[in-house]
């Protein structure tokens, strides 16, 4: 493991990071819809009455699961790390396919401190409906209880697991691709450095849907959107404490826990990276994406103007989510060609 040294290229103050970018304005009905129903105050003191608020986005039921009887849906108990407590896979195969299918295997967001294994599913499974792919989704112990490196742990032991047992959930091992929105985005970009460091499976590719990668939390963008949209830069603070405590920021933070501190970007699978350009994780993003076409790797990134975070979960219907959602879907379809 080597941590990227701290070149300061990123870092910025509030007084030089200029004005908010505007937000799309067929987004604003449901960024206005959002903030109307309250901002929680994200304390670390706030968390178990946040985990017990309604969510932003309805959860799937085990009906919309199986989307009509298009899929199968189980779930499983593995083997989480060494000492630690089994873990929950949710698995949705695509029902009466006999033959091996390729895989996306789904982390959730929620910030490092909230969601479970059905936050996030509508949109994989919109992808996989498209596709013919199973979805496997994690449930990770969450920050501030479980700390760093349990998350990113159980994230990596569900892959390991879920690869080794390809034959009985029908699924091809040399077809898994990882992927997930906001932490979720994070902690598969941490997956895909663990996979490459340990030897672990062969990924196909790495969706990366407005990923929260950088601890620091000083990039411009971070700055121009305080106090503003979904996810801020307080809000975005609490989850990096909640996940690092003491740590957070300082000299000595490990890559897998946030990926752009990694040195090295070479020799990972091909990554897609969105994120909107009025979001707080718009430029770790994008410097992300950078840093890997610097070592040769393959990425491609989407920038969508006015985009909030979130924004193609909160508003579906919108022209900038349905160009986003069939960029992801785009990309999905070329990788596994």
């Amino acid at each position: 493991m080597t941590t990227i040294p701290d070149t300061g290229s990123q870092r910025t103050t509030a007084a030089q990071a200029g004005p908010p970018p505007p937000f799309d304005a067929e987004l604003l009905p449901a960024l206005d819809a959002m903030m109307a129903r309250g901002r929680p105050e994200f304390t670390l003191a706030m968390i178990p009455a946040i985990r017990q608020a309604p969510p932003p986005f309805p959860v799937p039921t085990l009906d919309d699961l199986r989307r009509g009887g298009a899929f199968e849906v189980t779930t499983v108990q593995v083997p989480g790390p060494a000492g630690a407590p089994d873990i929950s896979l949710l698995i949705c195969r695509p029902a009466g396919v006999t033959a091996a299918v390729p895989a996306l295997y789904h982390i959730h967001g929620g910030g490092m401190m909230l969601g479970d294994n059905r936050t996030g599913m509508p949109g994989m499974l919109d992808h996989a409906q498209r596709l013919q792919l199973a979805v496997v989704s994690v449930e990770y112990r969450l920050a501030p209880e479980t700390p760093h490196p349990g998350p990113v742990e159980d994230c990596y032991a569900g892959l390991v697991w879920a690869v080794a047992h390809a034959a009985e959930l029908g699924i091809d091992p040399a077809r898994v691709i990882v992927g997930g929105g906001s932490a979720g985005g994070g902690l598969s970009a941490a997956v895909a450095l663990l996979a490459r460091d340990r030897g672990g499976p062969a990924l196909l590719g790495q969706l990366l849907i407005c990923p929260m990668l950088d601890d620091r939390n000083e990039t411009p963008s971070s700055w121009q959107m305080t106090g503003l949209g979904v996810w801020d830069r307080a809000a975005n603070e609490v989850g990096w404490t909640a996940l690092l405590g003491d740590t957070r920021g300082g000299p000595d933070v490990s890559p897998y826990a946030a990926p752009a501190r990694a040195a090295d970007l070479s020799g990972l699978p091909p990554a897609f990276i969105d994120v909107g350009s009025a979001e707080t994780f718009r430029d770790e993003d994008v410097a992300y994406a950078t840093r890997i076409w610097q070592a040769g790797g393959a990425a491609e990134l989407h920038v969508w103007p006015g985009g909030f975070h979130g924004f193609t979960a909160a508003a579906p219907g919108a022209a900038l989510s349905r160009a986003a959602a069939a960029a992801q879907l785009s990309w999905l379809g070329r990788l596994l060609a």
